[in-house]
């Protein structure tokens, strides 16, 4: 008792006592807590992707395989990521129709969005792809609209339009009009480049460009109350404009021209 009594009133005795309070405190939490989270989570992802397959089994497995390797009706989905899958069946572009065209259209979707977060679970776990983006990403908090339209005009109104309006592309392909779409879906078809659309990965274009080219699209295609630069002829740039100019312009000159030589003959009559 005298020995045990000694030990205690060592000046480093409180210390050791604390350092073994936190020691079997953190034991007891890394033992306990954790676990018990990490399983729930790992239950529950494995659950959404079990889910997923069964969707793709009867939906998607007859074009692209069995276990989405991919066959001559459809290509592989390994390596996709749920981004891709988010974005096709999210727009009602998959599934396609029996009989396709040179592009595969838009239309109304087939799938819940909780279906869609489980197939795109589901073909995510057959191989690394590009995640679905978060709506800090595609938000427009701290976009710069000025910057956007500046990358849009670079990179994408060769085919869309400088509005975004869409435009006719070779053998019957065309790209679509980006009015009304949903800016989670035109971030990922910059990110995963979509039918005819290059991809603009993070290295190509980064998250905070991506932000500031939708911010520019909802400005240009959003809600206006005036359009600064007057009419804007259905936004299609130099070919609505020609058109106009060709048919209310020279027509208004040939009018002229008409009226003219009536008033010379006329003239020259009397």
């Amino acid at each position: 008792m005298k020995k045990l009594s000694a030990r205690r009133r060592h000046p480093l005795a409180a210390v050791v006592v604390l350092l073994l309070a936190l020691a079997a405190t953190g034991g007891l939490y890394a033992a306990f807590a954790p676990a018990g989270k990490a399983q729930a989570d790992t239950s529950a992802q494995s659950l959404t992707i079990k889910e997923g397959k069964k969707l793709y089994q009867v939906g998607c497995a007859s074009c692209h395989g069995t276990g989405g390797q991919g066959s001559s009706d459809g290509p592989s989905l390994v390596g996709v990521g749920a981004a891709a899958v988010d974005f096709q069946v999210g727009t009602g572009r998959m599934p396609a129709a029996t009989s396709q065209g040179a592009q595969v259209p838009r239309k109304k979707t087939v799938y819940t969005q909780a279906q869609i977060d489980q197939l795109a679970a589901y073909i995510a776990s057959l191989g690394a792809g590009p995640s679905v983006p978060t709506k800090a990403q595609y938000g427009p908090d701290g976009a710069d609209i000025a910057k956007g339209g500046e990358l849009f005009r670079t990179n994408c109104a060769q085919c869309h339009n400088f509005t975004g309006k869409g435009g006719a592309l070779t053998k019957g392909k065309f790209a679509p009009s980006l009015e009304g779409v949903e800016p989670k879906h035109i971030y990922e078809a910059m990110q995963t480049g979509p039918q005819n659309m290059p991809s603009f990965p993070d290295t190509t274009l980064s998250s905070k460009n991506k932000k500031d080219i939708i911010a520019y699209l909802n400005a240009v295609n959003g809600d206006k109350t005036e359009n600064p630069g007057g009419l804007e002829l259905g936004g299609l740039g130099p070919v609505s404009e020609g058109l106009f100019a060709w048919i209310f312009g020279l027509g208004a000159l040939i009018a002229v021209c008409v009226w003219i030589a009536a008033r010379t003959a006329k003239a020259k009559k009397s």
